[in-house]
């Protein structure tokens, strides 16, 4: 206790989180999944009452004046209503219970972008830091040589201002680094914890590269068997049969239902005290039903046809994520193999021969401008890449 209290900084140390871990954390207390569970619950509670008979009426009436007899009737829809009621109910469980699968994958996938988002601004943190540890050290160069009267104040002022911008990215980097922690946190309902994932985006180029290859060489050609395992397409191939099963249900409640009942009408000293009743009640405004069914196939026409639409906005949104995933793919091969060795080369060289006094202070600036411009484009590339290969594998339903 007494060490926490003296060190309140090493009591405060970030909370290593791996990505596996934060999506099962998220998929265990998100508001999304507790909404459909909720939501499966009310289809069931729904379906045990599929046998939903009307309410009985019960009856005083005076058939001969002299005294009031009670009576009951209870009318009975024909078995079949009740059957079809029953299977509307189940395919409502069954949408709902699709419904868990969209909002399962939808998790996912903003706990991978917002885990992805925390490493870049991880890496922006790390890259700036180095960059504006090295404009340090140039201003500090840079001010005793302008001391000594070898360099110009332009120089000078230039050098500090350069140095200002970059401390000044450093600080907003920092700032982007503590919201992605939030957004992430948000997710896994820890908003204030201080969360690190523990890698440098920077170093796993390599293994991205071997991972887009892989899920390239093994994805179909055709869009609609690579979105066929998507839940969002489920979820509205769903849609439709609980459409078709509603105008099953229609079509049952057209069929006639029965009536019983029993009423004491008799005399006092009759034999026959009680009197059963039994009917039939016939549907006989037809033009209620034809409009039901009218309407209930219109309805199904418009879940076939949202299917339809959900299809194709699911292959468009497969083939651009298939046409970034390649075009950076083909980047971060240039940036692994060319340009990320180039800048590499070219921070070290540029301040070598800058102090050997071989190049201007104006070439080593720019040297060093055009290396971390590199540096940065790369990071950028393996988050597009990173980003593209989650939205493949959402449309996908991995």
């Amino acid at each position: 206790m007494l060490f926490l209290l003296t060190f309140p900084a090493a009591a405060q140390q970030p909370t290593i989180i791996r990505l596996d871990s934060a999506e099962t954390q998220a998929l265990r207390q998100h508001p999304r999944l507790r909404q459909s569970a909720q939501e499966i619950e009310e289809q069931r509670a729904l379906k045990r009452g599929s046998f939903s008979p009307t309410n009985p009426d019960f009856l005083f009436s005076a058939p001969n004046g002299n005294r009031w007899a009670p009576g009951v009737v209870q009318t009975i829809d024909f078995p079949t209503v009740y059957r079809q009621q029953a299977r509307n109910a189940q395919a409502g469980i069954a949408l709902a219970e699709r419904g868990l699968d969209v909002n399962r994958a939808t998790v996912r996938r903003d706990v991978r972008l917002a885990y992805l988002n925390l490493q870049v601004a991880e890496a922006q943190v790390r890259q700036l830091t180095y960059q504006d540890s090295l404009f340090r050290v140039l201003q500090a160069t840079t001010e005793r040589l302008f001391a000594a009267g070898e360099v110009t104040s332009l120089q000078r002022i230039s050098t500090a201002a350069e140095a200002r911008q970059v401390n000044n990215q450093l600080t907003q980097a920092t700032v982007d680094r503590r919201s992605a922690q939030r957004r992430l946190g948000l997710l896994l309902g820890r908003p204030n914890a201080d969360l690190t994932t523990g890698t440098d985006l920077r170093q796993t180029g390599i293994e991205l590269a071997q991972t887009g290859t892989e899920l390239l060489g093994s994805l179909p050609i055709l869009d609609s068997a690579a979105v066929a395992g998507s839940p969002t397409l489920a979820y509205y191939a769903q849609n439709v049969t609980l459409s078709q099963s509603g105008i099953s249900l229609v079509r049952a409640r057209r069929t006639p239902a029965l009536t019983l009942g029993y009423q004491n009408q008799g005399e006092a000293d009759s034999p026959y005290r009680y009197r059963l009743q039994f009917g039939v009640s016939v549907p006989l405004y037809f033009w209620t039903y034809r409009s039901q069914l009218q309407a209930a196939t219109a309805r199904a026409g418009a879940a076939q046809a949202q299917a339809q639409v959900q299809q194709l906005e699911l292959g468009t949104q497969y083939q651009q994520a298939l046409a970034d995933t390649r075009k950076f793919a083909t980047s971060l091969t240039y940036y692994e193999q060319t340009g990320l060795p180039q800048s590499t080369a070219i921070i070290s060289q540029s301040q070598r021969l800058f102090r050997a006094g071989e190049i201007s202070y104006l070439a080593l600036i720019q040297s060093l401008n055009q290396a971390f411009t590199i540096q940065n484009t790369y990071l950028t590339t393996i988050r597009d890449y990173r980003q593209a290969i989650v939205e493949l594998n959402y449309l996908r339903g991995q």
